[in-house]
């Protein structure tokens, strides 16, 4: 059996055609060589990834492994007993990378930290519903370079409020938010929200509401310095809005009375500018 397991490999490795298989199909398969990695059970070794973690599989329960607090994309790798034999382990990041390491037990490991950045490796896919962060994250770069897209603009005791866009991409839809602080005062940000409203409602009526979270944020900063200015990328799932409803940008401050709200109307909304 394991004869004939080899064989078909190495059939599927040359594109061959097999009988029984998909009518006019030619499969290929190509082997990806994995990462050295060596472990000690004295010793914790890092593997830090240029975007969050969402899987972690060990090829057996002789290497120990865990996220680094406050932290998604640090991985803390260590021997759970001396002299295991070789196994492996398996890391899919929000980017969509997979990463497979061959791991060897060693007393002293050449390397307890491990970085990882621009490695070209294979590629698995999101989970269902899931956001590739690494496309996210391209995009958003891409509106922060975007000169001519729709702007609004509040502003109260000297901080000032701008979104520009909104940007689209890939099923996302992005929008570029700027806080200038004019005086000498920290902004202390204690949230920046996203709301869809109504436009109008009854008298004595509450306002009807849905609050939206972004998926993706790019510079994200809890304070604005005094006479400095901060500028962060919020990326949503695409989606639009009745003509009797806005979108609302809300910014409060942390222990302080300067809030600021500006609205995006369902027409802008639907005439997003295309991100590459």
């Amino acid at each position: 059996m394991k004869n004939q397991v080899l064989i078909l490999v190495a059939l599927l490795c040359c594109g061959v055609n097999i009988p029984g298989a998909s009518q006019g199909i030619k499969m290929q398969m190509f082997a990806i060589e994995p990462y050295p990695l060596e472990l000690t059970v004295r010793k914790t070794t890092h593997l830090v990834f240029p975007y969050p973690i969402i899987s972690v599989d060990r090829g057996s329960g002789d290497i120990l492994a865990q996220k680094a607090k406050g932290t998604g994309n640090i991985l803390q790798v260590k021997a759970a007993r001396a002299d295991f034999a070789q196994t492996s382990l398996t890391v899919i990041t929000a980017d969509g990378k997979l990463y497979g390491f061959s791991v060897d037990y060693q007393p002293e490991p050449a390397q307890l930290s491990i970085e990882f950045a621009g490695e070209d490796v294979a590629r698995a896919q999101p989970a269902e519903g899931g956001v590739n962060q690494g496309i996210a994250s391209r995009l958003a770069r891409a509106a922060t370079e975007y000169d001519d897209a729709s702007r609004t603009a509040t502003e109260r005791s000297g901080i000032r409020l701008e979104v520009s866009g909104p940007f689209i991409g890939q099923k996302l839809m992005l929008f570029r938010v700027q806080l200038a602080n004019d005086t000498d005062i920290s902004y202390h940000i204690e949230n920046l929200r996203f709301f869809i409203r109504d436009s109008k409602k009854a008298r004595r009526s509450a306002i009807q509401q849905q609050q939206i979270r972004p998926v993706y944020v790019l510079s994200d900063t809890a304070v604005v310095g005094g006479r400095s200015q901060h500028q962060m990328v919020f990326a949503f799932r695409q989606f639009t809005i009745s003509r009797q409803k806005y979108l609302a940008i809300q910014a409060r401050e942390a222990g302080g009375s300067r809030e600021l709200s500006l609205r995006i109307s369902a027409k802008r909304i639907r005439r997003p500018v295309p991100l590459q």
